[in-house]
């Protein structure tokens, strides 16, 4: 049974899946966000798609990866990242929403409790934000006042934070920057059982031997940060108790991911001071 969209008419870039509303002749020549050094337009150009036509091919899957915790993927549609579901006991976050809404996962985190928020990670992250408030009782999304200025859908459901923010008891948002001025994580302390969780977006990327991680401004460009701006970040999370990081595409390190975080970073610090330059 093919997925029901919840808005069908609204258009997003093909690339990134990051709405722009339902008005063609509203949409630039380029999407700001592909056009960005941080990411890009593909070789066959720009192309927009409608909710609609996203509807026939998109392929969507709802993993369980932990106590109350959900990835939601929606394979063929803009980046393909995994949205993070959380759930808890004053409501549910929706971090890094897809860019596909359909009617069946909606009524699917409906039935987990009410929505406290739904958060991008970044601006690569926005997918289809607005359609998944509207599909879920207009919860709000909150964008990060720093990169405000990159959403294309505006809606009064919009609400900007900054700094540290926190949703609910143990779990909290936190600006660290570097991918994006307002690139952000979500640490949640109860999650995994009681070893603490931290969704990262790539603000953090788990690399693919998923013992390690990297701090990038662009990864499809591989455009590197400084090292000052690594050694900010990881000081940042080092005040953090958590066992587990998951990054954007359901790629996690789900044991000792704070130890493993502060490794990395003191990694890239030395190849980018040219300490190893002796090993190239």
């Amino acid at each position: 049974m093919p997925a029901i969209p919840t808005e069908p008419e609204t258009i997003s870039c093909a690339t990134c899946g990051v709405e722009f509303g339902s008005e063609r002749h509203a949409l630039p020549e380029l999407c700001p966000i592909c056009a960005d050094e941080r990411q890009y337009v593909p070789a066959t150009g720009q192309a927009w798609i409608t909710q609609a036509e996203w509807a026939a091919r998109a392929e969507v899957s709802i993993t369980e990866l932990g106590p109350d915790q959900w990835g939601v993927t929606a394979q063929h549609v803009g980046i393909g990242q995994t949205m993070q579901v959380v759930r808890t006991p004053a409501g549910v976050l929706l971090w890094d929403p897809t860019g596909f809404v359909d009617a069946e996962t909606a009524d699917f985190i409906r039935s987990l409790g009410p929505i406290l928020a739904i958060v991008a990670s970044h601006p690569h992250m926005y997918g289809a934000q607005v359609a998944w408030s509207r599909a879920l009782g207009n919860p709000p999304v909150l964008v990060n006042v720093a990169d405000g200025a990159w959403v294309q859908r505006r809606d009064p459901a919009l609400k900007e934070w900054s700094g540290t923010l926190a949703l609910t008891d143990g779990l909290s948002l936190h600006t660290l920057g570097g991918h994006f001025p307002g690139s952000a994580i979500a640490h949640w302390s109860a999650g995994a059982g009681g070893d603490g969780v931290v969704l990262a977006g790539d603000t953090v990327m788990v690399n693919s031997d998923r013992e390690t991680v990297s701090f990038l401004r662009s990864y499809p460009n591989r455009i590197p940060l400084s090292g000052t701006v690594v050694e900010r970040i990881a000081r940042a999370m080092s005040s953090l108790r958590y066992q587990q990081l998951w990054s954007n595409f359901g790629i996690a390190i789900t044991q000792d991911a704070d130890l493993k975080v502060q490794r990395s970073a003191q990694r890239q610090i030395h190849w980018m001071r040219g300490d190893f330059d002796h090993l190239t």
